[in-house]
């Protein structure tokens, strides 16, 4: 089967350094995001496959490229641009997609984040047909990854890094033994929605949370996310990890404000409790009683 890839990132190369071992399977092409993963044009530089970076891959000149190339299938890896109905349509097969979300739900953007923040116990790997509709084409194959409370957004990354190349594969052996598989609707699996892309402003923490809704943000958004944030003055405070250290109820005038600090850890009065922020980052000195906003 002649393959079509879009691929960015670490998901991206891992899945291309796993086909290009399958001889089932052919590269014809390799196509990145606007800012070029260096490592995979290298890696197709030397396995000696053409490699384009489509500035619209709606525009003619997209379509006229990916059509003169005659391949089978597109396949895409964490690439950035959404088709167009001359690209789904291109080759008798819909192109194919990895998202690491467990649809119908957590559709869209950041949604390994998100499914942390939310306080999931798990969270989906899925591989869809596309059409034009963002995230909503059948289901080929779907993988669930547990969350457990000591997850954080690093540790589930690792875990999709590994397992979505694996579960891309897989698919795209169900399609090379039955090019008419149709896969199933994301209406049999219950009802979905999005997630939105998180933007700048988001990693700013609301003291005005009890201590899970906390530590799930600190989780969801920790390195290498953007980290959850608060301001002292001028300056910021980026917290890596935090736990519960006491439940009860907290005069509203003391949360955000810092109850003991040593070298190791300090302590946050919180809505019901006490959290402990064990990892942080700030070029600003610390004292208790210091009032974080």
């Amino acid at each position: 089967m002649k393959l079509g890839i879009f691929a960015d990132g670490k998901w991206g190369l891992f899945f291309l350094k796993e086909i290009l071992k399958k001889k089932s399977f052919n590269c014809k092409f390799i196509s990145g995001r606007n800012i070029i993963d260096k490592e995979i044009k290298k890696l197709a530089i030397k396995k000696n496959i053409p490699f384009f970076v489509f500035k619209d891959i709606k525009s003619d000149n997209a379509y006229k490229k990916i059509k003169s190339l005659n391949v089978d299938m597109l396949v895409s890896m964490s690439y950035d641009q959404i088709f167009d109905n001359r690209i789904i349509n291109i080759c008798k097969i819909p192109p194919i997609n990895c998202h690491a979300g467990k649809l119908p739900k957590y559709r869209g953007r950041n949604v390994i984040n998100w499914a942390i923040i939310n306080g999931e116990k798990e969270i989906g790997i899925t591989v869809h047909f596309i059409n034009k509709k963002i995230d909503k084409g059948n289901i080929i194959s779907q993988k669930i990854i547990k969350i457990s409370k000591n997850d954080n957004y690093n540790s589930i990354l690792k875990k999709c890094y590994v397992e979505c190349p694996k579960l891309l594969i897989r698919s795209l052996n169900k399609l090379l033994i039955n090019k008419k598989f149709k896969g199933r609707p994301q209406s049999k699996y219950g009802k979905g929605f999005y997630c939105k892309k998180r933007v700048t402003g988001d990693e700013l923490i609301n003291w005005n949370v009890e201590t899970d809704v906390f530590n799930n943000f600190v989780r969801g958004i920790t390195l290498p996310g953007p980290c959850a944030q608060s301001k002292i003055g001028k300056n910021k405070i980026y917290i890596i990890k935090s736990k519960t250290l006491e439940k009860k109820l907290i005069n509203k005038n003391l949360w955000g404000k810092i109850k003991k600090i040593n070298k190791n850890h300090f302590d946050v009065f919180l809505k019901n409790g006490i959290v402990r922020v064990l990892k942080w980052k700030t070029n600003t000195k610390l004292h208790e009683g210091l009032i974080l906003k």
